[in-house]
Formats: C-alpha cells, structure tokens, sequence
C-alpha cells in the first residue's frame, strides 16, 4: 500500500505491514505513517527558537569568540567560557542576549513560518514531500529568514564580540534596538546590510540542513522504529539535524562573523583571500566542535520547543493526536 503522509507533523503510525514469507531472513519492518495538514500560527518557529536561545546563547557567544579570537585570547571552548567568566563574570556568558532574541523573533519567525506555509501549499493532500522539494522549500524560506534578520545578526555579533576588543574599539550597545538605532546614525542604514549575502547565504544552507532534515529522520524513525511521534524522536531526529546543519554551515559562518564584526569595508573576496592564506583551508571549519556544541542544543531545543507549541495548540483546538 503507498504512503500517505502530508507535509505537517501531528501523526498517527499504522500497523506495520506482514512479516516475509516463511524462512526468508526478516527485514526492517516500515510503517505507514499519516501526517496532518495543520495549520499552525506563523509565529511559532520564532517564538520557540527564542526559548531555545536564552537556553543556548551562552554557547553561541563562546562560537563567536573563538571565530574571531586574535592574538593570546584562549584556543579552545573551555579557555574561551573560563576566560569569559573571569573578565565579565558569569552575567558576561549572556553578553548580547536581547540582540540575540531580536535576531530571533525576525530571522526565525519568517524562515519557519515561510518554510510551513510553503510545504503545506506545495503537497498535494495525501502524499508525501520529496526531499528535493523540502530541500527547496527551506532553503528559499531560509533565504528570506536570512534578509529579514540580518540587522538584528549584525548587532548580535558585535555585542557579543565587544568584551573581548580594545577600549578603543568598543562600541557599547547597551541592547538590541540600541545597536540598530546607532548604527544607523554613524554608518547609515547600509551597515544594517553588512555581510548580508554571507549570512543570507548560511540562512538557506541552515535551513536547508536544518528543517528539511528534521522533517526527513522524523518521517523515517517514524516509519521503521516503534517510537511513534513522541519526545524520544524528536529529540533524536533534531540531534541528527544539528550535526547536518553544522557541518553544512561551517565555512559560510566564519565568513559571516569575521565579515560581521569587521572595522573595514573590505569585499568578500578579499577577505576569504586573506583567510586563506593566513590560515589555509582549515579556516573552514574553525571552531566546528563549539559550533556543533551550540546548534546541537539549540537545535533539539528549538524542536522540542516547537513540538511543544503544536500539542499545545492541537489540545487547545481540540484536534485529534
């Protein structure tokens, strides 16, 4: 019997199909699983994501210290968190919080509720999305994540980044929205814009290794194992997605932090030149083992997060599981 299952996740597992014939070796048993078509708020892959960075933020600034450390700053993630903790104190560990959670409530509000709408539109009722078409979906709804908060990633970057500069180079944004409103005034509003095809650039490929990922290991641990839809394969299949989307993003994010976090105007070009011959090709994944660090949690706690919203919302609606 085909499979059936449409684009959004509130499922119901069937009984696994019979067994082989009598004396041929057992196989991996696959199971029909039907998926719902519901359509949830806009708004929920952002506020989830939210919730998931005041729990991870800690890790994403460690990230971004390390893709930016110069001279005798610490080499490794343990150095880099003990060296933070002793110069700014444990409150130093949420430098750039409430840029981080802007950041959030744009680029994450519009990639997954972008990415949904599409995949509800784009499947046909009672059939499955392939893992092109999702692949498409998120890297397009990633894309427009990307242009959308990238203001709010440029003053994330730099209020993270500020503790560890100079006196003389600090720029002391006291919160999100202080950060946009001076940086508008002294570098006009095309400093909202730096780095904006780099971070757009990481956005799709995120999404793309993120989203369309997660949707895929959860439809097959669905299908061949008995968890069924429940905590267990959720966290599983946004563990399998974190290590997905880190590995994809490597490259993309060094450039975006480093471009990010720049005191001059230099075009990509130069500046991937002039990474690589300092640094040969391992600049591509420096800082991957922190990185993975932060977005396997950040990852599992936004899909847990998220899961969480949608029974909320399936109970309140009195929607069947």
């Amino acid at each position: 019997m085909p499979e059936t299952t449409p684009s959004d996740p509130a499922a119901a597992a069937a009984a696994p199909k019979p067994a082989g014939s009598k004396g041929v070796k057992s196989k991996l048993q696959k199971k029909e699983v039907v998926l719902k078509n519901i359509p949830y708020p806009f708004w929920f892959g952002g506020s989830a994501s939210s919730m998931a960075a005041c729990v991870t933020h800690p890790l994403d600034l460690v990230k971004v210290r390390l893709q930016l450390r110069s001279g005798d700053a610490p080499k490794n993630m343990s150095g880099t968190f003990m060296h933070i903790v002793r110069t700014s104190g444990p409150r130093g560990l949420y430098d750039g919080l409430t840029a981080s959670l802007l950041r959030q409530m744009t680029y994450s509000t519009v990639r997954f509720g972008v990415y949904e709408d599409l995949k509800r539109r784009f499947t046909p009722e009672g059939k499955k999305p392939s893992l092109p078409l999702l692949i498409g979906l998120s890297s397009f709804s990633g894309l427009m994540g990307g242009l959308a908060g990238n203001a709010a990633d440029v003053v994330n970057v730099r209020m993270q980044q500020d503790a560890a500069l100079p006196a003389s180079q600090k720029r002391h944004y006291r919160h999100g929205l202080d950060g946009l409103l001076r940086m508008a005034r002294a570098e006009g509003l095309s400093s909202w814009f730096r780095g904006v095809w780099p971070n757009s650039a990481r956005a799709a490929l995120m999404n793309a290794g993120q989203l369309a990922s997660y949707d895929t290991f959860k439809v097959l641990l669905m299908s061949y194992t008995p968890l069924g839809d429940t905590t267990t394969t959720h966290f599983a299949s946004s563990l399998l997605a974190g290590f997905v989307a880190t590995t994809i993003c490597s490259p993309v994010d060094v450039i975006k932090s480093r471009v990010m976090s720049a005191h001059t105007n230099k075009s990509l070009i130069s500046f991937m030149t002039e990474i690589y011959a300092k640094e040969g090709v391992s600049w591509m994944f420096k800082g991957w083992v922190p990185a993975f660090l932060r977005l396997g949690p950040q990852t599992i706690c936004t899909f847990l997060f998220l899961e969480a919203h949608r029974k909320a919302y399936r109970n309140i609606k009195g929607i069947e599981e």
